[in-house]
């Protein structure tokens, strides 16, 4: 029993482990990595009740090589450099980010939580016209005045909405899904700051699309290079699991912050929130530069969607 439950364990470890090019499924297999310290724990279990000191041993590094994943040592590192780059006066945004799965998700529980919660930002992915018009008459655009919209059928639409200023800038070139880029200007008596924001929705790693997958998450890859206060917020169909999605945390000169991650909240999921019968999964993000702080950070169902709501406070360095 203790080599059977070790077995799954040993492969997907290997996987996870050798940063490679791999196929779909292996890619899809490895988005479940965290769930690994179950099935090696309980084959150091029985390696222990049958008193074999050999596979007890095997066992033992397995569950330890999990808990290395689970809470890697470097991400403590990427919030303390973040607290130190943002040190002196910010200005905050409380910042939600939505899948809105073809537009289904409740508008009316969207509003809900943007007005409960004071968000000032909102990114949505998968927004189509019937729900930017559910949002319209919830009474989004009285909370959240400012937007960028660009809907459409399915899963390619998007938008931001905001209390601050949003200026499009342009997009992350050859995206599967549009991501536009916008700069948003947050201002208040004496402060200003800069903000420059990128509503993610990668190609997922699926049959065909996965060269479509890796080469969207290079691309941000390249976007957060950019100078200033980079966020990057939504859908990236990748964990931290996978080495693509570690790759551009890695950035370009400056490691990037997976705000979740530094708030300890590597086992909340964010997908699927729906009927499947899965276990649940951490894909969708927020990213920003190490000059941007975060705090509060919280996931929140929303019926009709698959994808959970997330929410966090962002402290963005201001200039007098």
């Amino acid at each position: 029993m203790a080599g059977l439950a070790a077995a799954p364990v040993v492969v997907v470890s290997v996987f996870r482990a050798v940063p490679r090019e791999w196929p779909t499924t292996v890619v899809q297999l490895v988005s479940f990595t965290p769930w690994l310290v179950l099935p090696a724990s309980v084959s150091l279990l029985f390696a222990v009740l049958g008193r074999r000191r050999w596979m007890a041993g095997a066992a033992a590094g397995l569950v330890a090589v999990q808990l290395f994943w689970l809470v890697p040592l470097d991400y403590g590192q990427a919030e303390e450099d973040a607290a130190e780059g943002a040190a002196g006066d910010t200005l905050e945004l409380r910042t939600m980010s939505l899948n809105a799965k073809l537009g289904k998700a409740d508008a009316e529980e969207i509003v809900r939580l943007v007005r409960e919660n004071g968000i000032t930002l909102l990114t949505i992915q998968e927004y189509t016209k019937a729900l930017e018009d559910r949002l319209d008459a919830a009474g989004l655009a009285g909370l959240l005045p400012n937007r960028i919209s660009a809907p459409a059928d399915r899963a390619a639409g998007n938008a931001v909405y905001s209390v601050h200023g949003l200026e499009r800038t342009g997009k992350v070139p050859d995206s599967h899904f549009q991501m536009p880029t916008i700069r948003l200007t947050a201002e208040s008596p004496g402060k200003r700051a800069v903000i420059e924001l990128t509503n993610v929705h990668t190609r997922a790693p699926v049959g065909v699309g996965l060269p479509k997958w890796r080469s969207d998450l290079a691309a941000l890859g390249r976007v957060v290079s950019r100078p200033g206060n980079v966020v990057l917020a939504g859908d990236f169909n990748a964990s931290y699991d996978h080495a693509e999605f570690r790759q551009l945390l890695q950035g370009e000169g400056r490691k990037l912050v997976d705000v979740g991650m530094a708030q300890g909240s590597r086992l909340i999921p964010t997908w699927p929130m729906g009927d499947f019968f899965l276990p649940g999964i951490t894909i969708d993000h927020i990213v920003t530069s190490p000059s941007v702080r975060s705090a509060d950070y919280a996931v929140h169902r929303v019926p009709g969607t698959d994808h959970a709501a997330i929410m966090v406070t962002l402290s963005v360095p201001a200039a007098g």
